[in-house]
């Protein structure tokens, strides 16, 4: 009971700076009706139980499950074994997350049903199984995370030459989508149980990190390989708003609780199934120890139903509504400026960051604090949702004008700073796009360019959470050589 109260405390920390950016803007330069505030409040509710409820069930079942899969992959040593385990993993873990269901939604909305969510869902979770099944092999068989990166990222831009601009939009936003808060918890644990394996304390501490980071660019060729076969260059974008029972308080909220009921329960199925399986043929644990495992998935799938109805049902209107009218002012430096901020505070709301920051703590003995990283965080956010809408308001200026020269920039920073730190900031980038991105600021930014005359929404909204993943790769990989400069000057300190 106590670990649930903290964690009910660490929810409500998190969602409240964005509960009170969303009343200060009600009252200033935002309004919005009293019923659709009453919508926002009650979803505000929702998210903190069941982030909280969520955090729980990762705590006392995800993430031993994840340790226990990574142990296991490493004492088969068998390579066909490691690709075809982890490659379902990697499947499973990604049909269940919230934040790709989220985007998928708002993908199949925008296209007017085009490309439907689940040929989304499943052609991302394929990409990422396979990416995942690389990334654990990578550490199995001693190979350079550097490598892996330049070779990924380089087939990646070479795919986007052939690629459509919404298609390039959406397969880095999906890439960002993947890495939330189900498949943080488990691909971190998974990472730390193959590498703890390892006999090399400082290599082990190494390649516990950067696993998420080679998964989510699965997602990235998921996408833009079904873009060679399905061309979307004719599709329009669509804003369509919730409008199911919103003249009632409780109305969008029971119209969306049965589909994601059934929805998350057929998600975790398969997860729960490979538990049962693997308890079974290897696992092995006291009873005590699997039926705790066993609650803990159950907590995780009653926190992940109320995750996700309090934001589909209260944050997305909210978010549109808010967007659309900062867009109306003249001056567009108010929106720019208001999306510089939701990007401070959104980041504090994603559950995922706060896992990743006590597995990096726990990791380095407390070299590396967990305020440092999510200050760094932060601040790369910020930048990320500000320039994203500087793109929509301003003609002119495409994704791939950010995208080029800020992964030119963090593959290149790979080459200078200490190899921990690498680890560490690709799997960032994949946390702080989670959720609450994939909802509230992804609508924020679909309000804006709805309201923008010149704006394309299905073009320019699209690829919000591609910058949110991307800039924490940079900012982190900056800490790190912050860290290389200030341990050779006490180095240098000691020897004189």
């Amino acid at each position: 009971m106590n670990i649930l109260l903290d964690k009910l405390k660490e929810s409500l920390s998190a969602i409240s700076p964005i509960i009170i950016m969303v009343l200060i803007l009600n009252f200033t330069l935002a309004p919005i009706s009293a019923m659709l505030m009453g919508h926002f409040l009650l979803g505000a509710l929702s998210i903190v139980l069941g982030l909280a409820i969520l955090l729980v069930g990762i705590d006392i079942g995800v993430l031993p499950f994840g340790k226990n899969m990574g142990a296991s992959f490493l004492k088969s040593n068998k390579v066909w074994y490691v690709i075809i385990m982890g490659f379902l993993l990697g499947f499973f873990v990604n049909i269940a997350e919230p934040a790709l269901q989220v985007l998928a939604q708002q993908v199949s909305s925008v296209m007017g049903g085009y490309l439907s969510t689940s040929l989304i869902l499943v052609v991302v979770s394929v990409g990422t199984g396979l990416m995942l099944a690389i990334g654990v092999l990578r550490i199995v068989k001693n190979i350079s995370l550097r490598i892996v990166f330049v070779v990924a990222y380089g087939l990646i831009f070479l795919l986007a030459i052939f690629a459509s601009s919404d298609m390039l939009a959406i397969g880095f936003d999906a890439s960002g989508a993947t890495t939330g808060a189900l498949t943080v918890p488990l691909v971190l644990a998974l990472a730390v149980g193959v590498a703890s394996m390892k006999r090399d304390s400082k290599s082990s501490e190494e390649d516990s990190f950067g696993l998420v980071g080679i998964m989510s660019t699965g997602a990235i060729f998921g996408v833009l390989i079904l873009n060679l076969f399905v061309r979307t260059d004719d599709v329009t974008g669509v804003l369509e708003t919730q409008s199911v029972q919103t003249n009632t308080l409780l109305g969008p909220f029971i119209a969306e609780l049965p589909t994601i009921t059934k929805e998350s329960l057929i998600a975790l199925a398969p997860l729960v199934i490979m538990l049962l399986i693997f308890q079974k043929v290897d696992f092995h644990l006291s009873k005590r120890h699997f039926i705790k495992i066993f609650v803990g998935f159950i907590y995780t799938y009653i926190g992940l139903v109320l995750l996700l109805v309090g934001a589909n049902a209260g944050f997305m209107n909210v978010g549109n509504i808010i967007g659309q009218q900062l867009a109306a002012y003249d001056n567009k430096g108010i929106v720019v400026l208001v999306g510089f901020l939701l990007g401070m505070v959104v980041i504090l709301t994603e559950p995922a960051v706060y896992i990743l920051n006590e597995q990096i703590e726990e990791i380095t003995s407390g070299y590396i604090k967990r305020r440092t990283v999510l200050v760094t965080l932060c601040i790369g956010v910020a930048f990320a949702v500000g320039l994203s809408i500087l793109r929509i308001v301003v003609p002119g200026i495409q994704l791939w004008h950010y995208l080029v020269p800020g992964f030119a920039i963090s593959l290149g920073l790979m080459f200078f700073v200490p190899k921990l730190f690498i680890g560490i900031a690709f799997d960032s980038g994949g946390v702080a796009s989670g959720p609450m991105t994939a909802t509230f600021v992804l609508a924020f930014a679909q309000g804006v360019s709805d309201a923008v005359e010149y704006s394309n929404i299905l073009v320019d909204s699209f690829g919000v959470i591609s910058m949110v993943a991307m800039t924490p790769l940079i900012a982190l990989q900056i800490l790190g050589l912050v860290y290389k400069i200030k341990s050779k000057q006490n180095e240098e300190r000691e020897e004189a």
